[in-house]
């Protein structure tokens, strides 16, 4: 019969994929990890004096931009909420154009203007200029405003992906620079004459910096600090976080697509039938960073997805006076799948418990697989 015969065939086209599909993990590596070398004092000095602040004002002015449709939720907040937190600079969360942010995975946020309005209050441009990962480099908004504060003299920092970006906007030809793990081989085909550094979390050259993956915009944004306001600033700010080192110490080889990572991103995708939404309850005066690292964590399982919920329609203002929008107006959220409140974690701790938890729902493999998107060594 014909349906038995379609049936057939699905069946030996299904076998063939899987076979094919064995044969091409076992061509993939399995995890390196080595101990972190050590960075010259030269270069950790050179670095803090590349990063220092320009004399035009009596406190640096720093932007974080995002566009609407898409821009990536850690590297938007964290830079945001650990600098405004450090109070050492204004800071401010731009969008490219009218209306809210849609952070990915998740969260959404009402920026505090726009690139035109930022651009009309403050004429002579940004000291800083940080940018995320977003879900298109060449937003030409973005990629003309990027230019446009470079040459008023901005050090524009490109936050994990962020840097295809800024490379995008030419500010990376023939420079030093780094991005997440998995996007070094694209970001060096488009762009040939960047110099590509391994085993750097962070890396400054010539008004341009660039960072690895998601979690080294904690790294970066005390390293921004101490260039600013000193060591003993960025201490105090990393002791709130609950962070020991902030340095450029990085392994690149215990980053990469590895045979356990792919085996983990194929079986969670498959189990569809067990994929579940997770409720976050907003509350007035959260911690933005640990809001950010908990929910992203959280929506990159590829078994679950973090929802925010208030108990009443408008946005919440979070510890350092972003508004966010909830996904949902809920009084309550099912127990099972609602995740516990983050309270008053510092936001390293935060991140740690949410991996930990993680394992324990979903299995080591998947905490795992978290953390290697996350570019995050686990402590």
């Amino acid at each position: 019969m014909t349906w038995q015969r379609a049936a057939w065939s699905i069946v030996v086209l299904a076998v063939a994929f899987l076979a094919i599909g064995g044969a091409w993990l076992l061509t993939l590596p399995t995890p390196k990890v080595t101990a972190l070398a050590t960075i010259p004092e030269v270069e950790t000095k050179t670095t803090l004096a590349a990063l220092g602040p320009p004399k035009r004002r009596d406190r640096p002015l720093i932007a974080v931009v995002g566009i609407n449709d898409a821009t990536e939720t850690t590297d938007y907040l964290t830079p945001y909420g650990i600098l405004r937190r450090a109070d050492i600079a204004d800071v401010v969360a731009l969008a490219t154009g009218q209306g809210p942010v849609k952070l990915f995975p998740v969260l959404t946020v009402e920026p505090q203007m726009t690139i035109a309005e930022f651009d009309a209050r403050h004429p002579d441009g940004a000291d800083y200029v940080i940018v995320p990962a977003m879900s298109r480099d060449d937003d030409p908004a973005a990629l003309g405003w990027i230019r446009q504060q470079s040459a008023k003299k901005a050090t524009v920092i490109g936050i994990c992906a962020g840097a295809k970006v800024v490379a995008a906007a030419g500010l990376l030809d023939g420079k030093r620079a780094t991005t997440h793990w998995y996007y070094v081989d694209e970001l060096r085909q488009k762009h040939p004459t960047i110099q590509y550094v391994p085993n750097r979390r962070m890396v400054v050259d010539g008004g341009v910096a660039t960072t690895t993956g998601i979690s080294s915009s904690i790294p970066f944004a005390l390293t921004l600090i101490e260039a600013i306001a000193g060591q003993t600033k960025a201490v105090q700010v990393a002791g709130d976080l609950g962070v020991a080192h902030w340095d450029a110490r990085h392994d690149s080889a215990a980053f990469t697509f590895t045979r356990p990572f792919a085996v983990t991103a194929l079986a969670n995708t498959l189990a569809f039938w067990s994929h579940e939404t997770l409720g976050m309850a907003l509350a007035k005066g959260m911690d933005e960073v640990s809001l950010a690292l908990v929910a992203d964590a959280w929506s990159r399982t590829y078994r679950s997805r973090a929802k925010t919920f208030a108990t009443q329609d408008g946005s919440v203002l979070s510890r350092n006076g972003l508004a966010i929008l909830p996904d949902r107006v809920a009084t309550d959220w099912p127990s099972e799948r609602r995740l516990p409140p983050i309270g008053d974690k510092p936001p390293a701790t935060a991140l740690d418990a949410a991996l930990r938890a993680i394992a324990q729902r979903h299995g080591t493999a998947t905490s795992q697989f978290v953390a290697m998107q996350l570019e995050y060594r686990r402590r």
